[in-house]
């Protein structure tokens, strides 16, 4: 009887989309997001019936993001599924997304038959040039027996080294072979085998003598400074960072992902004596972030002329490319435990009375001190910081976990960024590096599925809202006996609910939303720009006034509110995050409050 079976295995057939999704669980995947349409709708279905979850939206870029943030908050590849053609072409959103921000992400998208190459099959294109520009690997699977060995090395290329976007090809006619199931695991056993080998040839060696110089550095500092990123997030480093900090005394600055890996109230926190820090400081162990525009490209005025750097980072090229004073190549996380390791044996501490940190000190208190002066009258209608105090206090009621604060937008980010408190590793996401709008929603969505146990929390401009806010409709769900149902119709072939799912996934997601009345605020434009035949159309950054965003979400089943009192805002908070239910606050904001592209006027 065994003998039977196994011959009944190995001469059933199975075709691409079933190999492609055995591929997948190998691998370890557990999360797919996407659309799904010809040619992959039947890949998605195999996935699913193989014990994948995957997630659908109403747009590419939305699913792209997602599936970005979600490669960062698990180190584990985000799996982005799309159509061929315009489908593959919005989903570069993400893909380009999560290569700038370098989390592991792999764009997978099903291609033309490749018989009709060149002769204007539907969704025709070169999808593999598309995404060229924005993918550390391509490949493409052009007969059913590559699909494992494809899905290995698009999936290791994602994680290994410097993370990074990359594109997967699956041509119709691939996904419509068919091979014997015991050679289809036999390829899969192959491919995984190949990878473990890859995986352990790929690991990096810190120089134990450049460790040597950098603690030198920072011990002979006589004013040093940590600063730290997302890259030291997506590694893992917060206790390592920890200890370095508190066995040092030095104290230290994150980047604004890199919040949370040591609380914002910590006694060594810079972040609101920035400007001293970054400027005064002789000595800057930059871990996991690059010396880019946000850090002012580690160039005068903003930094010290005389400044050394010290650069952590994964990427070698990364390190040739800023030219530091030291560089060490590596896993923030290691390299900080042999930074650890070798104080340990020459331990060093700066005190409390060092006039380093006396300065610092000083003026954190001094600016805290203004800031919460401002933070402390009530301004109706509401101003950024009024409402933000409101946020800020009942985020921080909320304990630990500590929900996952999502913020994109022009002043309401960066307001956010100063007001809103990170008390605990990976619970910011915004903008990033990219300074990218319209990544909200498939942010919070991503950080619900990858962090089930938090309450996620957006806090949006009207604007960035705008991009992706249909994708609420994702967040909602009705009673649960009509789950069942609507997982049917989604599985199923009915275009309607491709698009308007009756009922989706429960997520505690509580979108709080800026609105004033456009992009930085409405109509801002002087008398003399207010001329020419158009005249009399609206701004291009305004938006309709009043715009009722909270009725939106009402559609789906979720909650809505609308407040523009301290009261209202403070009431609408506690419900939803009390319920842990899709919610949306409208948020009525004084159109004339806050500044035009918020602080970066000076590139506008």
């Amino acid at each position: 009887m065994a003998e039977s079976n196994s011959q009944t295995t190995s001469q059933t057939l199975i075709d691409g989309n079933t190999l492609a999704a055995k591929s997948l669980v190998a691998y370890g995947i557990t999360h797919m997001f996407g659309v799904v349409g010809i040619p992959v709708t039947s890949f998605a279905n195999r996935a699913v019936a193989a014990g994948i979850r995957f997630i659908a939206f109403h747009n590419e870029q939305s699913a792209g993001y997602a599936a970005s943030a979600y490669g960062y908050l698990t180190g584990r590849p985000g799996i982005l599924l799309t159509v061929s053609g315009p489908g593959c072409v919005h989903g570069l959103a993400g893909l380009s997304n999560a290569m700038i921000n370098t989390w592991p992400m792999v764009l997978i998208s099903g291609s033309c038959d490749q018989n009709d190459i060149g002769r204007g099959d539907f969704q025709e294109l070169n999808q593999i040039e598309a995404a060229k520009p924005f993918s550390k690997h391509l490949g493409k699977a052009k007969d059913i027996k590559e699909i494992p060995k494809c899905f290995f090395e698009a999936l290791d290329s994602a994680v290994l080294g410097r993370p990074g976007g990359c594109y997967l090809d699956l041509p119709t006619d691939v996904l419509h072979q068919t091979i014997s199931e015991s050679e289809a695991d036999s390829l899969i056993k192959y491919a995984a085998d190949v990878s473990e080998i890859e995986k352990g040839a790929q690991k990096i060696t810190t120089a134990s003598l450049e460790v040597e110089r950098a603690v030198d550095l920072l011990r002979n500092a006589e004013r040093p400074l940590i600063v730290f990123g997302k890259g030291a997030a997506y590694a893992r480093a917060e206790n390592e960072l920890k200890r370095l900090v508190e066995s040092t005394g030095i104290p230290f600055l994150p980047t604004p992902m890199g919040k949370g890996l040591l609380p914002d109230t910590h006694e060594l926190a810079a972040s609101a004596a920035r400007s001293l820090a970054i400027g005064k400081c002789d000595v800057a162990l930059v871990v996991g972030a690059r010396l880019n525009w946000l850090l002012h490209f580690g160039e005068p005025p903003k930094w010290s002329k005389d400044v050394k750097f010290i650069l952590v980072d994964v990427s070698e090229e990364e390190i040739e490319l800023r030219k530091p004073h030291l560089g060490l190549v590596g896993d923030a996380k290691k390299v900080l435990e042999l930074v650890n390791k070798e104080i340990k044996e020459d331990p060093f501490c700066l005190g409390k009375n060092h006039p380093w940190l006396e300065a610092i000190s000083k003026k954190t208190r001094d600016n805290v001190s203004r800031m919460e002066a401002q933070l402390a009258r009530d301004v109706v209608p509401f101003n950024f910081l009024t409402p933000m105090r409101i946020i800020r206090n009942a985020i921080l009621e909320v304990g630990s976990p500590a929900p996952v604060l999502v913020s994109e937008g022009a002043n309401t980010m960066d307001v956010g960024r100063a007001v809103l408190v990170q008390t605990e590793p990976r619970t910011r996401l915004d903008a990033g590096t990219w300074g990218t709008m319209g990544v909200g929603l498939g942010y919070c969505i991503a950080a619900a599925v990858a962090e089930p146990h938090r309450l996620v929390v957006a806090v949006e401009g009207d604007s960035g809202f705008g991009f992706s806010a249909m994708e609420v409709e994702f967040e909602v769900c009705l009673e649960s006996e009509l789950h069942v149902h609507a997982y049917l119709c989604f599985i199923g072939k009915d275009v309607y609910a491709m698009h308007r799912t009756l009922v989706r996934y429960q997520l505690p997601v509580v979108v709080i939303v800026f609105n004033n009345g456009g992009v930085y605020g409405g109509d801002r434009r002087n008398l003399e720009e207010i001329t020419g035949p158009f005249k009399d159309d609206p701004a291009p950054t305004s938006f309709v006034p009043g715009a009722a965003y909270h009725v939106l979400i009402e559609a789906f089943g979720g909650k809505g509110y609308l407040v523009g009192t301290p009261d209202e805002l403070k009431s609408a908070l506690s419900e939803s995050f009390t319920a842990r239910k899709p919610a949306v606050i409208n948020v009525t904001i004084d159109p004339y409050a806050g500044a035009e592209s918020g602080r970066m006027q000076h590139k506008n």
